[in-house]
């Protein structure tokens, strides 16, 4: 099938999550708040597994420290548009942003996918492989992992965008969302749409269902291994990290699954699930995998400490400079 490109749209309008001015102040400081938090965690957790070579050296932590740039990442792409267009009461966006925007959030999305099945994977091993666990997540397997995230985020992105990108628009040009998403986009080409429902149900539907089936066989095995233990030792608080890892995991790939495996028209649910996806789930990733972890809260309570330390030693130079650059031959506070 050959589609002759006679796109004449040169702009969307992002027509937003409401209409009502006083829901949209609401959405306005929750994005910006929640953002803000999501920035702060994830830097803050990727500062302190980059200073610390202790951390860096574990597998888990390692690809945590890519879940959080992946966060950072997924949270970025749209969020702050969004929030510079309700300042400044511009809700369009253009053509090459628009499909800029749907490749990012395909390329990140689809990344965190695949780590996160990367992530089920160690902890799997961990649990019921324990005395093969150092050689099966080496530092050459991890690096392997995370570049294969990379590399099915982009194959995923660029398969998604080189059909859309194809299809003509000429018509309407009002995106439903107040980001471009690719069920919303493709429903405003001139043409047949069916034909880009099916490749994006085959793209995005089947590799987030893949991936949440392998999550939760991971996780099944898991917990199966820890409830047979307890049984011995006692309750594990390995059961209950795993069961909110599933949690939250189920949470970012539910949304994917309910809109990208079901054609058809949008609604209002669509587009709340869709907040899901790019802006709660990276806000709560860092709670759930990292600040619940003893050895990463030990890493940032020692990162606070070296930062008190040199504002505290920085503060001290401007109010006394005589005390690192004293005179020679004489009274150094002169």
């Amino acid at each position: 099938m050959a589609w002759v490109n006679q796109t004449m749209v040169t702009e969307f309008v992002l027509l937003g999550l409401s209409e009502t001015w006083e829901v949209k102040v609401l959405l306005f400081v929750f994005f910006l708040l929640l953002y803000t938090a999501t920035l702060f965690n994830n830097v803050l957790i990727f500062s302190a597994i980059i200073s610390d070579h202790r951390l860096s050296d574990s597998p888990m932590l390692f690809l945590l420290g890519h879940l959080a740039f992946l966060d950072l990442c997924l949270s970025s792409f749209a969020t702050p548009r969004y929030l510079f267009d309700f300042v400044a009461q511009h809700q369009a966006i253009s053509f090459q942003g628009c499909m800029a925007q749907i490749f990012f959030l395909h390329l990140f999305a689809g990344g965190e996918m695949i780590l996160l099945t990367a992530m089920a994977y160690d902890r799997y091993v961990a649990i019921c492989h324990p005395l093969r666990y150092a050689s099966l997540m080496s530092r050459h397997h991890c690096i392997g992992l995370v570049l294969a995230s990379w590399a099915g985020g982009l194959l995923h992105a660029s398969v998604q965008l080189g059909f859309t990108i194809s299809a003509p628009f000429c018509g309407p040009n009002q995106v439903d969302n107040y980001f471009c998403d690719l069920p919303f986009v493709i429903q405003l080409a001139c043409i047949d749409t069916y034909p880009l429902e099916v490749m994006m149900m085959t793209n995005s539907g089947i590799m987030s269902l893949v991936c949440l089936l392998v999550l939760l066989l991971s996780y099944a095995l898991i917990l199966s291994r820890i409830h047979s233990r307890s049984r011995s030792e006692g309750p594990s608080k390995a059961a209950s990290t795993c069961t909110s890892h599933l949690i939250v995991v189920t949470m970012y790939l539910g949304p994917c699954l309910f809109m990208y495996l079901r054609p058809g028209t949008r609604s209002m649910i669509d587009k709340v699930l869709s907040v899901f996806y790019i802006s709660i789930t990276p806000f709560m990733n860092p709670t759930v995998y990292a600040l619940r972890n003893n050895d990463m809260k030990a890493a940032i309570r020692r990162l606070g400490s070296k930062f008190m330390f040199r504002s505290y030693h920085a503060h001290e130079q401007l109010e006394c400079p005589w005390v690192t650059f004293p005179f020679r031959g004489g009274d150094s506070r002169r």
